[in-house]
């Protein structure tokens, strides 16, 4: 017996959070019926489980693909109001979905998988992997903005943890930073960077853990080589 959400993620249907969400929402059926609360255990071998009325099965084979998201695109598997999204970039014939999100406007590394496991390990906080970003912003911050910036801002109601900033160029009244965190709250960086009073201009994620983006052209996509699935697996 497992837990339905684990289930449906192995699926490839979404990450294990977003399928507590699909179950809360009624779409997700066990046997032909409803289920909306969470916790529900099922056995693959024995009993059906629907998604929007479809059949899932889980996804023998494993894919991991690095995608250089371009802005323009949606991080989502599907959009309410037509937009690109990113699987309009990638093309397999397994049922993939990303891991985590960049928004909108933010260019750089992502990673889509069917694996529930390495995807929930990505995404839970607890893991800290460290997420680094390239930014264009506006200003030049002083050293106590730095300061600021690295020992915790309150976005919102969320105190950020520590997290790290320095800056790679001075260019006409504008900076190019690159900053590191471990966290991955709605649109962070951005709102950072904005509490010092430094908004973003341009925004790129360049690496997740150990895994860099180098050598992959926006819009382009390609499997993880095995030293990079062992590296996540390792994660665990």
């Amino acid at each position: 017996m497992e837990r339905l959400q684990k289930y449906l993620a192995e699926c490839g249907i979404a990450s294990r959070r977003k399928c507590e969400e699909y179950i809360l929402q009624g779409r997700v059926k066990v046997n032909g019926k409803v289920v909306k609360e969470l916790g529900v255990k099922i056995n693959p071998d024995v009993d059906i489980i629907e998604f929007d009325d479809k059949i899932v099965r889980r996804e023998k084979k494993k894919v991991y693909i690095m995608l250089n998201k371009p802005t323009g695109y949606i991080t989502s598997v599907k959009d309410q109001f037509g937009r690109p999204t990113v699987m309009d970039l990638v093309k397999v014939k397994e049922r993939i979905y990303p891991v985590g999100r960049l928004d909108y406007d933010t260019s750089g590394l992502l990673l889509l998988t069917n694996d529930g496991e390495i995807a929930n390990i990505l995404m839970h906080p607890r893991h800290e992997i460290v997420k680094t970003y390239i930014a264009k912003i506006k200003g030049i911050p002083t050293q106590e903005e730095l300061e600021r910036f690295r020992n915790g801002l309150l976005i919102g109601d969320y105190l950020t943890s520590k997290a790290e900033i320095e800056i790679l160029a001075v260019k006409n009244g504008t900076s190019v930073v690159e900053i590191k965190i471990h966290e991955g709250k709605n649109r962070q960086v951005r709102r950072m960077c904005e509490a010092i009073g430094h908004p973003v201009i341009s925004l790129t994620r360049t690496k997740i853990g150990d895994l860099s983006l180098e050598g992959l052209k926006p819009g382009k996509w390609r499997y993880l080589t095995q030293k990079e699935i062992d590296y996540l697996k390792s994660l665990r």
